[in-house]
């Protein structure tokens, strides 16, 4: 075995993903979020009036135990998904990609392009009527590892998706 080393690397050496400069999600993904938070809001009303309308036995502060329930759910929904909005980003480096998501925890993916298997580009009814669209990316192995990078313009997403098919084309 002429030639094989494994030498020890230094942890404080290692490069830091911190370094990297995520890029946000285009401002126009948070109309998207926000239409769709308005659509589950409309139907979690509908759904409220309708078992208040069912429900005409139980006393009033019941009632309006039930609808403050149900308006603090649905802030609380709407309150993370905009906050989701505000932390999530992205960035490509020479070797891999970075994404970074969450609200209470942050998240962060890091991803070689040699385990990239498959790119995707997804467009949803409003996302595509602001000119949006979804990258997603199957890894190998593990399912956790597959990553959904909504918020695009999309002809942004359709750069992306062709840079990461040139790396997964030059691993094979």
């Amino acid at each position: 075995m002429e030639g094989f080393t494994n030498n020890e690397l230094n942890v404080s050496e290692l490069p830091k993903f911190e370094t990297a400069v995520l890029q946000r999600l285009h401002q126009k993904y948070l109309k998207v979020i926000v239409l769709n938070s308005g659509i589950f809001l409309f139907v979690e009303i509908l759904i409220l009036l309708i078992l208040t309308l069912k429900l005409d036995k139980i006393a009033f502060s019941q009632i309006v135990y039930i609808w403050l329930a149900g308006a603090l759910i649905g802030f609380l929904i709407v309150a993370f998904l905009v906050l989701g909005f505000r932390k999530k980003g992205y960035a490509f480096r020479e070797h891999d990609l970075i994404f970074q998501y969450g609200v209470i925890a942050t998240n962060t993916k890091i991803i070689p392009y040699n385990r990239i298997q498959h790119v995707a580009l997804h467009e949803g009814l409003i996302a595509r009527y602001l000119g949006l669209a979804q990258v997603e990316i199957y890894t190998a192995g593990v399912h956790s590892g597959d990553i959904k990078i909504p918020g695009l313009l999309k002809d942004d997403a359709e750069r992306i998706k062709q840079l990461l098919m040139g790396k997964i084309q030059k691993e094979l």
